[in-house]
């Protein structure tokens, strides 16, 4: 088999590789019971106890407060673009939902959300190429609004809210797909948080939703079924057949995180991590990084190369050296390295090593 690499896709992302090694051992037998996970019936007792351990680990791992509930919903982050509105525009008459537009896909939720409701988008850093996270005052957000959404990290420009807005009565509503549990979060200051799975939580397609209880209830007439946030939560997420092997990674990757000392160790380790490569970036002139340094994110660094025709050969060299899916995305170029929750500082280090050396040899 080839020996493994150290994968910095934006995601599918790596996976911890206890977790990869757990799967791997009980996936014939789960606990001794003759078949894979995968194999059994959605509504069975282990399952079920599946998906509570899960639960609960995250209510632990987060400190979230009692009148959240978690609900696991098809089709990933893209999904929950269109059912947050239906959900939760019906909350005021206006049925106008707020949308901060900080990166490629803040700008996708709302184009989505135009659909449903009428959109209002009260801040934008596009004509800077979102380099950066503006200011936005509580005189910029409409209190007649159902919601303001933002995008807690912004995955292809590097970028993430330091501080989350104040924002009145309104229910702040955050994307947190490439961050979820990736840093300390205060759950009482947003109305719901939602996330793909397939960067810090597990395999794709799916997504959770984290969401206040006073906010369910609200969902349109014409919602799908299996998009109506009050719908999961009164069926416990089982409306319809889940996708009950994501639900079991999800367990593992909370209990392998829990092991690591919780959210607030692998904070720590995650600001050591970026801290690394933007030295590296910082150190000289061959390299030039995309976000302002204020508004830099710790889960996505992404940087141009200072020189014509190397971005192709810094790629290929990396790949070469065991360092994978590096290439920017096909809007911005350039490199992305994405350390999520599961890449090792260790990954980390030899990144910043070829770095260095690759600027010695071309710089």
């Amino acid at each position: 088999m080839t020996d493994r690499v150290y994968n910095f896709g934006a995601g599918p992302a790596m996976l911890p590789e206890p977790v990869m090694r757990k799967i791997q051992e009980e996936w014939l037998n789960y606990r001794g019971m003759g078949v894979s996970i995968i194999e059994i019936s959605h509504r069975a007792d282990a399952f079920i106890e599946v998906l509570e351990e899960a639960k609960a680990l995250f209510r632990e791992l987060t400190d979230l407060p009692d009148n959240y509930r978690i609900l696991f919903m098809h089709g990933g982050a893209r999904m929950v673009f269109s059912a947050l509105p239906l959900n939760l525009a019906g909350r005021c008459a206006t049925r106008k939902c707020l949308y901060a537009e900080t990166g490629n896909f803040a700008k996708v939720a709302a184009q989505e959300a135009q659909k449903f409701c009428q959109v209002k988008t009260v801040i934008s850093s596009a004509a800077g190429g979102y380099d950066h996270i503006p200011e936005l005052p509580l005189e910029l957000i409409d209190q007649d609004a159902a919601y303001l959404h933002i995008t807690g990290n912004n995955t292809i420009f590097g970028t993430r809210w330091n501080t989350f807005p104040e924002t009145g009565k309104v229910p702040l509503i955050a994307d947190m797909t490439s961050e979820l549990l990736s840093r300390r979060i205060d759950y009482r200051r947003f109305g719901a948080v939602y996330a793909g799975l397939q960067k810090n939580l597990g395999p794709s397609g799916m997504a959770m939703v984290i969401i206040r209880d006073d906010l369910l209830g609200f969902a349109d007439a014409v919602t799908p079924t299996l998009l109506d946030f009050t719908q999961a939560d009164k069926d416990n997420s089982l409306t319809n057949t889940t996708n009950t092997f994501a639900v079991y990674v999800i367990k593992l990757v909370l209990e392998w995180l829990q092991e690591q000392g919780g959210v607030a160790a692998m904070e720590e380790i995650n600001e050591a991590k970026a801290a690394r490569l933007y030295q590296v970036i910082d150190d000289g002139d061959f390299y030039r990084g995309i976000a302002r340094k204020d508004h830099r994110s710790i889960m996505n660094v992404s940087f141009l190369l200072n020189g014509d025709g190397l971005t192709a050969k810094f790629l290929q060299q990396a790949e070469d050296r065991g360092l994978y899916a590096l290439k920017g995305y096909r809007s911005v170029g350039g490199v992305r390295a994405s350390i999520y929750n599961p890449m090792p500082m260790v990954g980390v280090e030899k990144l910043a090593t070829f770095m260095e050396e690759f600027a010695a040899r071309h710089g």
